[in-house]
């Protein structure tokens, strides 16, 4: 169990880091600046909770329980939501497709699924095995 969240943290780590240099350098020749900041707290976000992924996966050797599980299910759901919204908004943007807007309602979900990640990592190294 804990070794996929490490494989999965490492992933989304390097892919956060090479998402950062896209938005760094190549962005920006395709979307206003405002659009390369929503990918960029898209990439920040990504990258926190791929480390997270990897400290759950350290602490679950010590403190294996359910909760470390959804924990990291959880941060995944948040990764795949939050930052995956934010990077597709910016996609349509550069396509300068409209009337797609309302995916942004997407990523208020994501937030929301790292937030119980956080609260599921509290109890799960809280708990008295």
């Amino acid at each position: 169990m804990y070794k996929s969240y490490l494989q999965t943290g490492a992933i989304l780590g390097g892919l956060a880091v090479a998402l950062g240099a896209f938005g760094a350098h190549g962005l920006k020749k395709l979307v206003p600046p405002e659009t390369v900041t929503t990918f960029q707290t898209g990439v920040q976000y990504q990258m926190y909770h791929a480390l997270a992924l990897i400290l759950i996966a350290l602490v679950y050797e010590k403190y294996a329980n359910k909760f470390l599980q959804w924990a990291g299910r959880l941060f995944i759901t948040g990764i795949i939501l939050f930052s995956g919204s934010l990077y597709l908004m910016t996609i349509l943007k550069a396509m300068d497709m409209t009337g797609m807007e309302k995916i942004g309602i997407i990523t208020p979900l994501g937030g929301l699924a790292f937030i119980a990640g956080w609260l599921m990592l509290l109890v799960g190294v809280m708990r008295k095995d």
